[in-house]
């Protein structure tokens, strides 16, 4: 079990649950009891008197339905997350406010993270968001390039996907922010277009060769020499999978970027 924010978001719906049900079917009925004995008839009016609430029922009462719909929502449904690096520019900036659908690989039991419904697999080009393997307490963001059973390869910056390489259009110098001296490209992944980065001035040292093993995902950054992806550590098994990313909700860094607002991610 990770300890993240899915878990305390859990916690909390069970405490606040708890602390709803045991004034429910216990102090409730006592308080009502309470209630019924101290009323009084003053000059023809009822005066009621004790039975009141504890403030910390109060507040158990009030957030429980919040929480509940927040956890069932961000759990099976949509979460939000906020970009942190460059490693996805362009197609994403720092500060990027983003959503990803929670249910388009399978229902999962949150906190648990086991899939319980198979819906779909990843495609190549998809954006998704999975558990770093190798600290699971962290999300990490890229594109998945390779399939189970797919051959890789990646050679002077020239990516290669079952013995094929994948075509590249220049479109010029980068004029984006997070990343100066880098020139962007048009990548069509096997159907799926896209824009990626590329440092000519920068070494090629990330070169060789990889099968993606059965029920994982062969996964890089748009921003190729500024990735710390599978070509690094490996690719990502199928249960650290979060969800795909759809739609940039948000951008806030150093100003407010409107033109971000609603932005589908391809």
């Amino acid at each position: 079990m990770i300890f993240d924010f899915s878990f305390y978001l859990f916690l909390g719906v069970l405490i606040t649950g708890v602390i709803w049900l045991f004034d429910k079917f216990v102090l409730a009925p006592k308080r009502i009891a309470v209630i019924q004995a101290a009323t009084q008839v003053h000059q023809g009016v009822e005066v009621s008197r004790g039975g009141k609430e504890h403030v910390i029922v109060e507040y158990a009462k009030s957030f429980f339905p919040v929480l509940l719909i927040v956890f069932l929502l961000r759990g099976f449904v949509v979460e939000p997350f906020r970009i942190p690096s460059g490693s996805m520019l362009p197609t994403l900036y720092i500060g990027d406010f983003i959503l990803v659908n929670k249910f388009t690989y399978g229902i999962r039991i949150p906190v648990l993270n086991k899939k319980i419904i198979n819906i779909s697999e990843p495609k190549r080009g998809d954006v998704v968001v999975f558990r770093y393997p190798r600290n699971p307490s962290v999300d990490y963001i890229k594109r998945v390039i390779g399939l189970p059973g797919d051959h890789i390869a990646y050679y002077n910056k020239v990516l290669y996907v079952n013995g094929k390489a994948i075509k590249e259009k220049l479109i010029g110098p980068y004029e984006g922010p997070g990343q100066t001296h880098a020139i962007e490209y048009k990548e069509n992944l096997t159907g799926v277009k896209h824009d990626i980065l590329l440092m000519p001035s920068r070494p090629n040292t990330l070169q060789g060769e990889y099968i993606v093993p059965k029920n994982m995902y062969f996964c890089m950054g748009d921003n190729r020499d500024n990735s710390n992806d599978s070509r690094y550590w490996g690719p990502v098994p199928e249960q650290n999978l979060v969800g795909r990313a759809f739609m940039i909700w948000m951008h806030y860094s150093d100003e407010w970027h409107w033109d971000r607002l609603g932005k589908i991610i391809q």
